[in-house]
């Protein structure tokens, strides 16, 4: 049996072939990261080559504490080319006219908040990689390492998750091994962290996104390309 750092070192080389498979398209890149476990190692293995890569995080207005703690930290602790994605209104500007929109309508919100200005964002890249993996969720289940995604405008995407085929146990034990330090909601029992008011400890614990939107949903959205 192979231990757990060839595997983990087997698996690192194989994500890096294929962040290097998508940058011989182009290298007119971007990296989503949410400061999760996931991106904080997809951000490792991409910054490898690309140090100043552009780390496009959606500053939503309602992330933890906790959270806005660890990204400036991180972003001080690497040098992150760090891009705060902004939505058209500030919170207080959506509270006044939908007051918590993310209880009476969450795919509204996510909209407003995540998807318009994420695909907004994207309209000036090429290449956009992410932390996403097939265990997080069972719509994640299909997950390609490199495939295309098609924005609101038209625009194909050539969008690359080197980390599809990674299970919880790989990530974390990369981490380990690099010395990533990730964000202390873990020790708190979080499985999935998104915005304060819709993540909660996880309901079910074979999926760990279970805990997002009190079940009403698995995904906010960025990650589904229009009309699917």
């Amino acid at each position: 049996m192979l231990s757990e750092s060839t595997v983990i070192a087997s698996k690192a080389e194989q994500a890096r072939e294929v962040i290097a498979q998508a940058l011989e398209r182009s290298s007119d890149v971007c990296l989503t990261c949410s400061f999760q476990a996931e991106d904080m190692v997809s951000l490792h293995l991409v910054r490898e080559r690309l140090p100043n890569v552009p780390v496009l995080f959606l500053e939503t207005g309602y992330h933890f504490a906790e959270m806005y703690s660890y990204r400036d930290e991180m972003t001080l602790r690497y040098g992150l080319n760090l891009v705060n994605v902004m939505p058209e209104h500030t919170v207080a500007e959506q509270e006044s006219e939908f007051p918590m929109l993310y209880r009476t309508a969450p795919d509204q919100c996510c909209k407003l908040r995540k998807v318009g200005p994420l695909f907004k964002a994207l309209n000036q890249y090429t290449v956009w990689f992410t932390g996403l993996r097939r265990v997080q969720s069972p719509t994640r289940a299909g997950l390609q390492p490199i495939d295309n995604f098609p924005l609101p405008t038209g625009k194909q995407l050539i969008k690359v998750s080197p980390l599809f085929d990674w299970t919880d146990r790989d990530v974390w034990a990369f981490a380990k091994e690099h010395e990533i330090p990730l964000i202390s909601l873990y020790d708190q029992g979080y499985t999935s962290i998104g915005c304060e008011p819709c993540t909660a400890l996880p309901d079910d614990p074979s999926n760990p996104r279970s805990g997002r939107w009190a079940g009403r949903k698995l995904e906010c959205g960025i990650h589904i390309a229009e009309g699917n």
